[in-house]
């Protein structure tokens, strides 16, 4: 347990500019907080204490404003950045060097029974009121746009934006990284280029008309 505290210290160090210090994240980081009591109230209800397992979730809950339901599998180098609003649900299952930012949702769509939330690969980055709903899985490597409502799989080193989300870029490169990529705003946007091509033809029909009109005036 203090092998893989001492992981996620790592990963707020790495990923998060504003640390200036291990001492400094583990007194003052929520995201970190709330990640050591869940190391605990997991290993609690592996071990069947599931009222005391749940008990210290929601105290942390409290304290943190991030929700992780104890049964939750969560691997090394979590990183929760900011954190409030953050809910993880009782059969999420979490890889390696994974980044979620506030708001972000794992949970369940309400038809589901037994396995009803996500499993999410290792190396995965999901953006700032993120939603991931269902038992499918988010492969290695992706990348989750802040704001997406995710609702079915995303294969491995894709890239998901948009309600509902839809995949704007898959490449081999990304699956395979072992760097999170903290990026959210330089995410293309397939919808909007074809917007911008509809413009563009709109405003070369405009001038042909307007040239005809012309022509046919004289």
């Amino acid at each position: 347990m203090t092998s893989y505290l001492r992981s996620d210290i790592d990963a707020a160090m790495k990923r998060d500019p504003a640390a200036r210090s291990r001492f400094e994240v583990f007194l003052c980081y929520p995201g970190i907080k709330a990640i050591a009591s869940h190391r605990i109230a997991h290993w609690l209800y592996n071990k069947k204490f599931r009222f005391v397992a749940r008990l210290i979730s929601q105290m942390s809950r409290f304290f943190t404003g991030i929700e992780i339901h104890p049964g939750a599998k969560i691997g090394r180098g979590f990183f929760i950045d900011h954190g409030m609003g953050v809910v993880i649900g009782e059969t999420c299952e979490i890889g390696d060097n994974v980044t979620l930012y506030q708001g972000v949702t794992l949970g369940g769509t309400g038809k589901d029974t037994g396995k009803r939330h996500p499993t999410i690969g290792s190396n995965v980055m999901i953006g700032a009121g993120a939603k991931v709903l269902g038992p499918f899985r988010v492969g290695d490597g992706s990348k989750i746009g802040a704001g997406a409502i995710v609702l079915k799989e995303v294969p491995p080193g894709c890239t998901v934006v948009g309600n509902p989300g839809h995949i704007i870029k898959c490449t081999e490169q990304e699956a395979q990284r072992v760097c999170v990529d903290m990026d959210q705003i330089h995410l293309p946007d397939p919808i909007e280029n074809e917007l911008e091509q509809l413009r563009c033809q709109l405003r070369e029909l405009q001038e042909k008309i307007h040239v005809a009109n012309q022509g046919g005036s004289k």
